[in-house]
């Protein structure tokens, strides 16, 4: 796969909660930094509430890239259903991120996705300094944001089953 093709990957769970207390946990934006081994720390840059086109920027560290800001844009805010966010540029991001949740028998399918690209990312020097590589390069930041993904759906669905916050 490569980054040009925009490469996604994604986990899900399914929750013996109510949607409207998985809503809650999916679009409080610090949740995720409880679970990540990447993502440190966020903080609303407009309001303090998830609405699309409100902004705030997240805080991250990983061991060979160091640490770095982002400023992300939400462009969906369908509550009990939809968050998604874009990295930079909406129109043209580094990367997507949502939260897709599905009433089902048996509680709330919660689905974490991920879109590499379109526009250059933390990955864009390492691809260029080793074209021969890009596909393995790809395919593990993939594989670390599906661990880290994981690790957020799994730890909203101790919660909400919890009713922690």
């Amino acid at each position: 796969m490569r980054y040009a093709d925009g490469p996604t990957t994604e986990a899900e769970v399914l929750i013996q909660a109510p949607v409207d207390r998985v809503w809650e946990l999916v679009s409080d934006i610090e949740i995720p930094t409880r679970f990540s081994t990447e993502l440190k720390g966020v903080k609303w840059l407009d309001g303090d509430a998830a609405a699309v086109g409100a902004r705030f920027a997240g805080r991250n560290a990983h061991a060979a890239a160091g640490e770095w800001e982002t400023e992300c844009v939400v462009t969906v805010c369908e509550p009990g259903r939809s968050f998604a966010w874009a990295v930079g540029d909406p129109d043209f991001p580094s990367a997507t991120w949502r939260f897709d949740l599905e009433q089902e028998p048996g509680g709330v399918r919660l689905r974490q996705m991920a879109q590499l690209g379109p526009a250059p990312s933390g990955l864009t020097p390492a691809i260029e300094a080793m074209p021969e590589k890009e596909e393995r390069i790809v395919a593990r930041r993939l594989a670390e944001h599906q661990a880290n993904m994981q690790a957020t759906v799994d730890g909203v669905k101790t919660l909400a089953e919890a009713g922690d916050r």
